[in-house]
């Protein structure tokens, strides 16, 4: 399934950025015709002005044209096309054929202005197709030109330019193509990496998911066992009476009551993940909380030889929800109580500084394995194997407990030495 969606986030990538550049690359090439073509027609343009003005034709302003041909060379005095100054303007470098139609259709080159020159049959189609044509920029796709037609005053000029003037944009397209390809290999490369650095915790998140599916119906098929088992017992002796065949019955029970406390910290564990479903807070004092669940472990610190010590800075109030944080409490209580050594020390210690409210649970004992440390919120996870359910636990109890920390806008952190032992540290923000 992973293989797939990283073949699909890798596809996806490279579908957008395809046409993204093809997008931004068809824009540019089209920007760039349009220039061009526009160019030509500056060219163009400028040309058949500058004939006129040339030949003190229509353009400007006197038209003693009317009713003669222009001379073949520029009289004295006539201005020349003006360039340089970065005005911008028509492209000097674009070949450029000024012809004057006479009144029989014929067309008479102004050699004064043509940098180009056109075939006889090209010059005649273009002078048929354009005889009854309107002033103005056209081209005609047929002969491959470009063309500028003025009319005033009875005169008539046209000014060509080949359509080869515009076509920069077909290097520039494959020069992009080229630089589309070498992006998306490049890209390509880059997402198959990132796709893996991006699913990683969608990978870890998964192999969690696996292994805690495994974890939870292995620890709710073994009791499902047993009531299967003591109920094929009892159903094999209809005869007896449930008094003589008590064990079973409570054995049942047994089994049953640990189905439903595992179900029960599933259910938790799902609320909690679960961050729409907060459960309501109120303000409340932490050591008065913190002080019943003490009271409640006197007895199981006494029947286990450990000491119970605290110390609690009165009146430190948080807003939280009073079942979450016993449940929370009595996790760390109880874990600090069942792994400490015979004759060792609890201590719990509660402190508030300006920024926050600390809860501390040190127990005495063997220290948690510098590899089992950072698993220890870990669902289903147990540092000891050889320990059983009823010994150990499920492995939910330290998972709940950090879940209803975070639920709480806090956090549970953990140390372990040899040293001092195991500590527990317990930050919620204070109450304002």
């Amino acid at each position: 399934m992973l293989r797939k969606l990283r073949l699909k986030f890798v596809a996806l990538n490279m579908v957008t950025v395809t046409v993204v550049l093809a997008v931004v690359f068809t824009a540019i090439c089209v920007i760039d015709y349009q220039q061009s073509v526009a160019r030509v027609q500056e060219a163009l343009d400028a040309a058949v002005v500058h004939a006129g003005e040339a030949a003190n034709g229509p353009f400007g302003g006197v038209d003693p044209l009317a009713g003669q041909a222009p001379s073949d060379t520029a009289p004295e005095g006539a201005t020349p096309p003006e360039i340089g100054g970065k005005r911008g303007g028509s492209n000097p470098t674009i070949p450029v054929a000024v012809f004057l139609a006479g009144e029989d259709g014929a067309l008479e080159a102004v050699q004064a202005r043509t940098t180009a020159s056109l075939a006889n049959d090209v010059l005649a189609q273009a002078a048929a197709q354009l005889a009854d044509a309107p002033g103005g920029f056209g081209s005609l796709d047929g002969l491959g030109l470009f063309y500028e037609k003025r009319v005033a005053g009875g005169a008539a000029y046209l000014a060509f330019a080949d359509m080869s003037a515009a076509n920069g944009w077909q290097a520039l397209a494959l020069t992009l193509a080229g630089v589309g390809v070498a992006a998306l290999a490049a890209f390509l490369v880059i997402s198959v990496f990132f796709s893996r650095w991006a699913l990683r915790p969608v990978e870890d998140a998964w192999t969690r998911q696996r292994r805690f599916v495994a974890d939870a119906s292995h620890d709710l098929k073994t009791p499902l066992t047993v009531i299967l088992a003591n109920t094929s017992i009892l159903m094999e002796h209809p005869e007896r009476s449930v008094a003589s065949q008590s064990q079973w019955v409570e054995s049942t029970q047994h089994e049953a009551e640990q189905m439903q406390g595992l179900v029960g910290d599933l259910l938790l564990l799902a609320q909690a993940d679960e961050s729409a479903s907060k459960p309501s807070m109120e303000r409340l004092d932490l050591a008065d909380l913190v002080e019943g669940e003490l009271l409640q472990f006197e007895s199981v610190a006494f029947e286990r030889g450990v000491e119970l010590r605290s110390q609690l800075e009165p009146g430190v109030e948080i807003r939280g929800n009073v079942n979450r944080l016993r449940k929370l409490t009595g996790t760390l209580l109880d874990n600090a109580c069942k792994y400490a050594d015979e004759g060792g020390q609890v201590n719990v210690e509660l402190r508030r500084s300006p920024r926050r409210v600390e809860l501390a649970v040190r127990n005495t004992g063997f220290a948690i394995a510098p590899e089992d440390l950072p698993h220890v919120f870990d669902r289903f996870y147990r540092g000891d194997k050889a320990r059983t359910r009823d010994e150990g636990g499920y492995g939910l109890g330290l998972a709940i407990a950090r879940a209803i920390a975070e639920e709480h806008g806090g956090t549970l952190s953990a140390a372990s030495d040899e040293a001092s032992g195991t500590t527990f540290i317990l930050a919620l923000p204070v109450c304002e």
